[in-house]
Parts: structure tokens; C-alpha cells; sequence
């Protein structure tokens, strides 16, 4: 059985804000609730599996302190980087 696609956005908010550790949870929580409802079936998926890396890995690699490997990187993973900068600008 297929999920529709408004139960998956949920799913997904629901493990972008529960990372493990705080700062995970405010970065990726709140890139997913401002852009999770405009993103397109290829988003979500790309989403999908940034959710999918270890917790540390991935936000070190969205706050720049390490370099992400070439497959992580795509256009939904730009966008995360770019909003967690914007973020620490504020």
C-alpha cells in the first residue's frame, strides 16, 4: 500500500525535529516545516534520505564544520546548508 503524500510530509517533520540532540532538531526541524509543504515527490525523496545519514554526520556537514560527500550533496541538501546559514546570520 502506497503512503499519500500529506502522511509522508508528516512522517518526515516527525524525524527532521527528532534528530537526537537539540541542535539537529532546531536546523533540520526548521528547514523541514518551512519547506516540507512545497517540496515535490523528488524532494521528499532526496529529504528521505538525508534523514536516513547519522545525526552528527549530517549536521556537521550542514554547519560546515566537515566537508559532505559528493552523494549527499543535491539541491535539497543546498538548501538546508543555506538555511541553516541564514539561520546563524539571525
Amino acid at each position: 500500500m502506497t503512503e499519500s503524500v500529506e502522511i509522508r510530509r508528516r512522517r518526515l517533520l516527525f524525524r527532521a525535529e527528532h534528530r537526537g540532540f537539540k541542535e539537529a532538531d532546531l536546523v533540520i526541524g526548521g528547514f523541514a516545516r518551512a519547506r516540507l509543504p512545497d517540496m515535490e515527490t523528488a524532494e521528499l525523496a532526496e529529504f528521505e534520505a538525508l534523514l536516513e545519514l547519522p545525526d552528527q554526520d549530517l549536521y556537521a556537514w550542514i554547519v560546515g564544520r566537515e566537508s559532505a560527500p559528493d552523494d549527499v550533496r543535491g539541491p535539497v541538501y543546498d538548501a538546508l546548508v543555506a538555511s541553516a546559514i541564514a539561520v546563524s546570520k539571525a
